[in-house]
């Protein structure tokens, strides 16, 4: 059987939810830490478009982190991660991805961004951040009463947002998602896929 490989970049929020959810499957694979300066011909052959995470499984090559979640779960879902199909699921994480990330990355590199004062970006990502603390009113995780692909597709992005400024954070009115997202950063399954190569 052809090895499974990873080509990851520890810190890249794509990446860390892909090996969140290979690891939670039970998949068997080699991770590739990639220098995102130099990256390596091998990765490039199989995916030009030269971003992390790329999956090469099975002579398949898999080039965006939700394909590779996806891919892992249907092998292997022993906490129903996907909520049995809730489309709930898939439309948090498109807002995630969609609309939250062009805001946290205006807000994480203001800089580059002069048209607006970071505050005004910053403004614009709680939007998505009020609405995640309006879904943990009356529960520990996002969708259900445990974690979800939702939590896990979302978290690594908040912890983002979260360490722009982490003292206005810890500071801001979001009680519950500092929980969620703290619960998150302990968790056994975090920290395994964190761990330094």
């Amino acid at each position: 059987m052809s090895q499974t490989l990873l080509y990851s970049f520890r810190r890249c929020p794509y990446a860390m939810r892909a090996r969140l959810a290979l690891r939670y499957c039970g998949v068997p694979v080699e991770i590739v830490e990639v220098s995102l300066k130099a990256k390596p011909p091998e990765m490039l052959a199989l995916s030009p478009k030269g971003t992390v995470p790329v999956l090469s499984v099975e002579g398949r090559v898999i080039e965006e982190s939700l394909d590779i979640m996806q891919w892992a779960l249907a092998r292997h879902d022993p906490d129903d991660w996907l909520l049995q199909g809730d489309p709930a699921v898939s439309a948090l994480i498109e807002e995630n991805d969609q609309v939250f990330k062009h805001h946290l990355n205006r807000y994480k590199y203001a800089e580059r961004y002069p048209e607006q004062p970071m505050e005004h970006y910053r403004a614009e990502g709680e939007v998505f951040l009020h609405k995640l603390e309006g879904l943990l009113a009356d529960r520990e995780y996002l969708l259900a009463d445990h974690l979800s692909l939702a939590d896990v597709a979302l978290a690594p992005f908040v912890r983002q947002f979260a360490h722009v400024d982490r003292a206005w954070f810890a500071g801001a009115l979001y009680g519950r998602l500092q929980v969620w997202l703290q619960r998150f950063l302990e968790s056994p399954l975090f920290i395994a896929v964190m761990a330094k190569p």
